[in-house]
């Protein structure tokens, strides 16, 4: 049996750089690999997995009533399956990518932690519930410190309601500390 990663943080804390950066260090070697995202994000484009630092690939796309077990045998099969933006995921569909270890397949799930509530997406928290290796990457808050959650900004100030899901970049979003992410939700944002 091969093991599920999940390797998460906050937003800008180069996840999707380090999953095109995997796949490319697997295929060197050889390996099948298949790489893929939900369908819901479409900030780079419906079959593009980009970074904040310029690396793209295509890619693969799966809703969230696919069946990843079926997903990937019709794409032909892999011994790699990666996986960005795995918090869009569904409970389902993570437990169907553990299922895939069991076929000897290395599956790595890259993605947010918590959306901008501090909450966690269904996928992130299944996949902390049942990866074999939880991997968290740090990004910098405004201030220097660590940044640990995803603030969302409307007009200068950290905002704590509304729809989970709001696709965006840093025109909506910004990693923060705890102390920065609660200072600004009551004073605007200075650049």
């Amino acid at each position: 049996m091969k093991n599920l990663y999940f390797k998460c943080g906050t937003m800008g804390s180069s996840k999707s750089a380090q999953a095109l950066m995997t796949a490319f260090n697997y295929r060197q070697k050889g390996h099948n690999v298949l790489l893929a995202k939900p369908s819901i994000d479409t900030r780079d484009g419906k079959d593009i997995i980009s970074s904040r630092i310029g690396l793209s690939a295509e890619c693969l796309v799966f809703d969230r009533a696919q069946n990843l077990v079926q997903f990937v045998q019709d794409n032909g099969g892999a011994d790699v399956v990666i996986i960005d933006e795995a918090q869009f995921c569904t409970k389902q569909q993570i437990d169907e990518l553990k299922q895939l270890t069991l076929k000897d397949i290395v599956v790595i799930c890259y993605g947010l932690k918590t959306n901008f509530k501090s909450e966690l997406f269904e996928g992130s928290k299944r996949l902390l519930e049942i990866a074999e290796d939880v991997q968290e990457f740090g990004a910098v808050c405004r201030c220097g410190n660590r940044a640990t959650l995803n603030a969302r900004v409307v007009d200068g100030l950290v905002v704590t309601t509304g729809e989970e899901i709001q696709i965006g970049g840093d025109e909506k979003y910004e990693a923060m500390c705890y102390e920065c992410y609660q200072k600004y939700q009551h004073e605007k944002i200075e650049d």
